[in-house]
């Protein structure tokens, strides 16, 4: 890996997976020009500054809009590596075009046509997502030896059916197509499983936040969804991302997932910690009740139907090979995670 200090810039610095990026780069006595929608926050950045100021490296904030053509030209300035994680993860949205596929294809769209008039810039490192992989649980029948490997592509995801993963996945593709056509820079992407651990940044907005509170609040006593998840710790998507943005070799997508756990093992484990101090649920809830009761709780029997039941498997061996990554073992990001929640951010 070249050690030399670099100027790297972060976008959506102050974001979930970021704010741990910018820790490890800052930590390391890089550069790191971090982009964040307003500077006018100091919530949203003061956990950043505070990270400079115990590290050896040199943090500048700029502020950029994903939507805004040029908007990054300024923070892009000098940067030898982009690290491009700005992206809305939200499950539920009114409108799934302006809040989730514009910012994301436009926003990838933006930031590497960017790059193209940045001479300085040599390679870029985008988050994707391993729902770019694929759309609905089901189509794990369909793969070979039933495990989801990088040369699968999300085919079936709509602005209707799970609009989220269809928008990490046009995202993608058009980053690779940017990406062929020119010669300047060199692309990798980073392909997580759901991202677990504990934040930084102290923010309760997010998505794994709002599960680990689910599992803790009461909300999900009377039971599980049988549905199956990859999980990956936070601190190993940031060091994938830094790995990719740092070894001239590294190359192509990569699969993040240090495993594979249902609602209910997940549920188990943190049992095991907590026992009946919090409510955490201790049973599946029948897939009959789900169909009856589902459309109340968000779930579109279309999706139902396709996320049930089914066990979910990924190689994660290219990532190991490629990038030299390590994983952690999945309980202890889960409680890690808990101990985050409830004793530092007093959240549970």
């Amino acid at each position: 890996m070249d050690n030399s200090k670099k100027t790297i810039l972060v976008t959506g610095g102050s974001g979930y997976i970021a704010s741990w990026i910018l820790k490890y780069l800052l930590e390391d006595g890089h550069t790191v020009h971090a982009t964040v929608r307003s500077l006018s926050d100091p919530k949203k950045t003061r956990h950043l500054e505070q990270l400079a100021e115990e590290s050896p490296g040199t943090l500048k904030l700029f502020e950029a809009n994903l939507l805004q053509e040029g908007s990054f030209e300024k923070a892009m300035q000098g940067c030898e590596i982009v690290m491009h994680t700005a992206s809305p993860f939200q499950l539920n949205v009114k409108d799934a075009q302006k809040d989730l596929v514009d910012p994301a294809l436009r926003g990838t769209r933006n930031v590497l046509l960017t790059a193209n008039e940045t001479p300085s810039v040599k390679r870029v490192v985008l988050t994707s997502s391993v729902v770019a992989i694929y759309g609905d649980a089901v189509e794990i029948e369909a793969t070979d030896s039933k495990t989801f490997t990088e040369a699968y592509w999300n085919s079936t995801s709509s602005l209707s059916h799970q609009p989220y993963s269809y928008s990490k996945t046009l995202a993608e593709k058009e980053a690779w197509s940017i990406a062929d056509n020119q010669s300047q820079w060199t692309l990798t992407t980073i392909n997580p499983a759901f991202v677990m651990g504990p934040s930084i940044s102290g923010r309760t907005d997010s998505t794994s936040v709002d599960f680990m509170l689910n599992m803790f609040n009461g909300k999900l006593k009377m039971g599980v969804p049988d549905m199956n998840f990859g999980l990956v710790d936070v601190r190993d998507v940031a060091s994938a991302h830094i790995l990719a943005g740092l070894k001239p070799e590294a190359s192509g997508r990569h699969i993040l997932c240090a495993g594979s756990l249902s609602m209910l093992e997940i549920a188990q484990i943190l049992r095991k910690k907590y026992g009946e101090k919090f409510p955490i649920p201790k049973n599946s809830l029948p897939n009959a009740m789900l169909y009856m009761f589902g459309p109340f709780m968000g779930f579109s029997w279309k999706f139902l139907k396709y996320n049930l039941g089914y066990a979910l498997q990924f190689d994660n061996s290219y990532s190991k090979q490629d990038l030299g990554l390590r994983y952690r073992a999945i309980e202890d990001t889960l409680n890690t995670f808990a101990e985050n929640l409830v004793e530092e951010h007093e959240l549970i």
